[in-house]
């Protein structure tokens, strides 16, 4: 039952913020601009362990931030990374989500979606707020837009997106890694 309420709730948050009903209640600055260093961080995964972003230095990082686990477009998102994600792995990348939910939330929804790849908890905002990303509330319900940073093997951001299409996101991720390594 709650786990439908959660889904309801999503699916409401989505609504709202597609049809610009959400209000923005954190100013969360400016993003970080394409060509300057990542912003280090250390936040816990659904494994309950510590990542930090300078664990991935010599690799190439997705670093994607999303609205609410387990709702429709966050799952479908999701699920496209993970389909994918052999295909990052071969081409030297990770792939880290971040959201305002907590370790139990991303645990939950790792294992009914069987997702792999490391999602992280930022329920203060540190993370969100220090890349940038806006946050928006639906009612007592805060939540990250959907932004994607791309950061290079050597640390510096090289690409962002504010995610629009959802189902091709995770292809244009790709490409613009394969188009980088040329």
């Amino acid at each position: 039952m709650v786990q439908k309420r959660w889904m309801a709730v999503g699916c409401a948050v989505a609504l709202a913020g597609s049809l610009a009903l959400a209000r923005n209640v954190a100013a969360a600055g400016d993003r970080v601009a394409v060509g300057a260093t990542a912003p280090n961080f250390t936040l816990p995964s659904q494994e309950d362990k510590q990542v930090s972003l300078s664990e991935y230095k010599g690799k190439w990082v997705v670093l994607y931030f999303y609205p609410k686990d387990q709702t429709a477009g966050c799952t479908i998102e999701a699920h496209n990374f993970q389909r994918d994600l052999k295909k990052y792995e071969a081409l030297n990348a990770v792939v880290l989500g971040v959201s305002l939910d907590t370790v139990d939330s991303h645990k939950s929804f790792c294992t009914k979606d069987s997702l792999t790849f490391k999602l992280l908890a930022d329920p203060d905002h540190k993370v969100v707020d220090e890349y940038g990303v806006p946050v928006k509330s639906f009612g007592p319900i805060h939540y990250a837009e959907r932004d994607t940073f791309l950061i290079s093997p050597e640390g510096k951001i090289v690409k962002e997106w504010q995610v629009k299409d959802i189902q091709a996101h995770s292809a244009e991720v790709l490409a613009a890694i394969e188009a980088m390594k040329k």
